[in-house]
């Protein structure tokens, strides 16, 4: 296995000193692109759209949507989307208004809604699947993890949420405690920025890790890792982050709301058909939204052998018929309703007393808006575009 500096790393995901992933918002720069909005829009409706996203593949539809112009389209005044390093600084800038649209992980946008009050409402799926365990290459089971540290992005994801899953199919649990010393059957869990983990895991800080892509894909290029279980094997097309938008801009700006998701859907019918143009849009190849090169994102998008995967473990259900990453953007009410009774099961640090206080059942129509992704739908042909059936509810398929 090939050893790597730390300066290596730095330049093969992108970063360094004057870091692209520090905010171009709160910095105040970012290039604004001035178009002409459409006669349905009301007054105000124009001012322009700020998107705020991390730098994975989650963030695709809303980057692509960008690029190709399909918020143009709509009528949208649009700033170029800026960039963000974590979860929290994008959490605390959607909330202070300083950005109007982002891509969150689902279990935080359950947390922002419930358990700190945010009146925010989700408006999509920005894509399902699109994650990964990865590990050190002399880990080969599950129950190798024993005794080890894993890194999850945020408490509140679906990274999160699936990683315990599977350490409780093997016998295994997250340690509730911050002691040095890890009791039988332990696994510590930390949470760390996504562009520090594949260092962690190749200086062995970290035994693995769970996240986004491309970083499991970065560790396969840079051979530092392996990928021992994909999370769209275990959780059958999850969503991992969603759209959200503030509850009183779909109240206020219906129209302006409803551009945004219609764009966004188009933008992920668009993906679905052109992999290999997505990656290098969002690479340094091509636009430049994304810091990683273009083999780590092309690996994501296009890379999911079932020959090779399933020869490892990492896919144990090849019947599924699903991709590494795929874009759908209708927020199924039985996700919602799964979700919230794992996260009721799911150790998380920190306040959690809301979750035994919701209902899974309500939960769904209180925090999500489905009336513009469901327009936005009728519009290209409906679910059959996607290539799903036609209902709006689906029966959930976890195998851990």
């Amino acid at each position: 296995m090939r050893t790597w500096s730390r300066r290596e790393f730095l330049r093969f995901l992108g970063l360094g000193a004057g870091s692209l992933f520090a905010s171009s918002l709160l910095a105040g720069c970012g290039r604004q692109q001035v178009q002409e909005a459409r006669p349905a829009l009301r007054a105000g409706d124009d001012k322009p759209l700020k998107i705020g996203y991390l730098p994975i593949t989650d963030a695709a539809p809303l980057l692509i949507a960008d690029a190709k112009g399909f918020y143009k389209a709509e009528g949208l005044t649009v700033e170029r989307p800026y960039l963000f390093r974590g979860w929290s600084q994008i959490v605390e800038a959607f909330v202070a208004g300083q950005v109007d649209v982002i891509h969150v992980l689902m279990p935080t946008a359950v947390w922002m809604r419930f358990g700190q009050g945010v009146p925010v409402k989700v408006v999509a799926w920005n894509h399902t699947d699109g994650s990964a365990l990865t590990v050190d290459p002399g880990i080969s089971r599950v129950t190798d993890l024993a005794g080890r540290t894993v890194a999850i992005p945020y408490w509140y994801s679906i990274h999160n949420v699936v990683l315990q899953e599977l350490l409780r199919r093997h016998g295994l649990r997250p340690a509730e405690h911050a002691g040095e010393r890890l009791a039988e059957g332990e696994v510590r869990l930390v949470v760390m920025a996504p562009s520090d983990m594949p260092a962690a895991l190749a200086n062995g800080a970290i035994a693995g890790y769970i996240v986004a892509e491309p970083f499991n894909a970065a560790a396969e290029v840079m051979e530092v890792g392996k990928i021992l279980r994909f999370t769209g094997d275990v959780w059958l097309r999850h969503a991992c982050c969603v759209v959200v938008m503030r509850e009183d801009d779909l109240e206020r700006r219906p129209a302006w709301a409803e551009a945004v998701v219609r764009a966004l859907v188009k933008a992920q019918l668009w993906m679905r058909e052109n992999r290999p143009e997505v990656a290098r849009l969002l690479s340094t190849a091509g636009e430049g939204y994304l810091p990683q090169p273009l083999a780590a994102i092309e690996r994501t998008l296009t890379y999911y052998d079932h020959d090779h995967y399933g020869g490892t473990g990492a896919i144990q259900h090849p019947e599924w018929n699903n991709q590494r990453i795929d874009f759908i953007p209708y927020p199924y009410p039985s996700y919602t309703e799964a979700l919230v009774r794992f996260l009721q099961g799911t150790y998380v640090e920190g306040d959690r007393a809301f979750l035994d206080d919701l209902d899974p059942a309500a939960a769904h129509g209180q925090l999500v808006s489905d009336g513009p992704v469901r327009k936005a739908l009728g519009a290209v042909g409906g679910l059959a575009a996607f290539g799903l059936p036609p209902q709006w509810t689906r029966i959930e398929v976890i195998a851990p």
